[in-house]
């Protein structure tokens, strides 16, 4: 499928809000290029709206509202085409037609049950609650890349991965907030308290290693999960991997986790041109 001059151009500004996120996808695009694989990046802006439907807003009933529309819209979007210039793109290729509406909507469900979800027990508790949505984000993804017989297991745990170490990222901004980035029993094992979260400490280094420690042997164990990433997914869950480990050896963690990506230049696209190749030898096997 390839997309006219019209199509692109309403695309283009969610494109660039995904982009804002993820910055690092723009090397991806040079090998999944919008004009001959747009909905593939219509795919990754869809998931980038409905996350900030599911976590950027603040007020529940807001963002309830908000997701309430996008379930009508992709449960409606095979009969009618859809509204939204996502949903079209995506609607126009016979591969979302192809695809169960229980895949569409199944994200969507997964993001409204969470809205009012406080923070976690412990780290399992958190990675099974965040993994609800981002496995079902995951399942759809691996459909629309590969098939929906293909097994979407690692391309879940590695999605459910990423969206903590963001979270974790995010941990001073969002110390106000229900869900706390740490789980609780991190928080009470280093005696910290929601106020303690905004300032750097020895204990909230030490709780955030804790934390990037657990993020790296669950990291360890998807890698022996079944299943291919699509390539956003592969570049996005390699830098963060790499990140956290990086970041867990460091003085002060946080501040080289709000650093960003680890790689870049010359060794960025070699590993978004490695994650294309696998995914075009892949669909061609």
């Amino acid at each position: 499928m390839s997309v006219d001059v019209a199509q692109l151009g309403a695309l283009r500004s969610y494109i660039d809000k995904w982009l804002s996120v993820q910055p690092l996808q723009r090397t991806a695009l040079v090998f999944v290029d919008p004009a001959k694989y747009p909905g593939h990046v219509a795919l990754a802006a869809l998931e980038q709206e409905l996350l900030s439907a599911a976590y950027g807003i603040r007020e529940p009933h807001v963002a309830a509202g908000k997701l309430n529309w996008w379930a009508e819209e992709l449960g409606g979007a095979a009969a009618s085409g859809g509204r939204h210039p996502l949903t079209r793109v995506l609607f126009d290729d016979e591969r979302a037609h192809a695809m169960s509406p229980e895949l569409w909507l199944a994200p969507v469900l997964a993001a409204m049950a969470q809205l009012e979800e406080g923070t976690a027990v412990d780290f399992g508790a958190q990675l099974k609650a965040a993994s609800a949505l981002h496995g079902a984000l995951a399942a759809l993804e691996t459909a629309w890349w590969y098939g929906a017989s293909v097994p979407s297991a690692r391309a879940a745990q590695v999605a459910t991965l990423s969206h903590l170490l963001y979270a974790l990222r995010r941990l001073q901004d969002d110390a106000d907030r229900d869900r706390l980035p740490l789980p609780m029993a991190r928080l009470a094992r280093f005696n910290l308290s929601r106020g303690n979260l905004r300032e750097r400490s020895e204990a909230r280094d030490r709780a955030i290693k804790a934390q990037l420690d657990d993020l790296g042997t669950a990291w360890t164990e998807a890698g022996r999960l079944e299943g291919p990433l699509s390539v956003f997914r592969a570049l996005e869950s390699g830098q963060g991997e790499r990140l956290a480990r990086q970041a867990a050896r460091a003085s002060e963690p946080l501040a080289l986790l709000q650093q960003g990506s680890p790689d870049r230049g010359f060794l960025l696209t070699l590993r978004a041109w490695q994650a294309a190749r696998r995914w075009q030898q892949r669909v061609a096997g």
